[in-house]
């Protein structure tokens, strides 16, 4: 028995429109949808978060650890010369005797950064030297404190 398009169980209902749905109409945000906003609006409160760090608690510590670095900078050079270096806290910065004078930088990056003692650091030539310490200070944080210290044998670094 033949069948037409119209009559076989795939056409049929093809050319009819769908009932309308019956019952109240859905409307809202799914469960996932509202989950990705959440986590979009999650990272973007975490990423300004970070963003917006008081720069002020951070940068005595980025003076400390830029110290440090130029610190063990000197005292490699010290080394490698055979030349005595020292570190000689000065006004507006500081200056490493012994050394070029563009050799390093000598500046703060910020201007109200001090150190607290006008003690210079001796930074070599010996490959091991006395334990040395300098504290940092900032006049925008006049309680705050950082220190730079080195046992003489490991590099100078922030101290807690």
């Amino acid at each position: 028995m033949p069948t037409s398009a119209a009559g076989s169980e795939f056409g049929r209902g093809a050319l009819t429109p769908r009932p309308a749905r019956r019952g109240p109409r859905r409307r809202g945000f799914t469960l996932i949808e509202l989950l990705v906003v959440m986590a979009v609006i999650a990272i973007a409160s975490t990423g300004l978060a970070l963003a917006m760090r008081d720069s002020a608690d951070t940068l005595l510590d980025r003076e400390a650890q830029r110290l440090a670095a130029l610190l063990d900078a000197a005292r490699a050079q010290s080394r490698a010369s055979g030349r005595m270096v020292r570190w000689v806290p000065a006004e507006g910065g500081f200056r490493f005797e012994g050394l070029a004078p563009d050799a390093l930088p000598t500046t703060w990056l910020d201007a109200s950064t001090r150190a607290a003692s006008a003690t210079p650091l001796v930074l070599g030539p010996e490959p091991v030297i006395a334990p040395q310490q300098v504290t940092l200070l900032s006049a925008a944080q006049p309680a705050r404190q950082v220190r730079v210290a080195s046992d003489g044998l490991r590099p100078f670094a922030p101290a807690p």
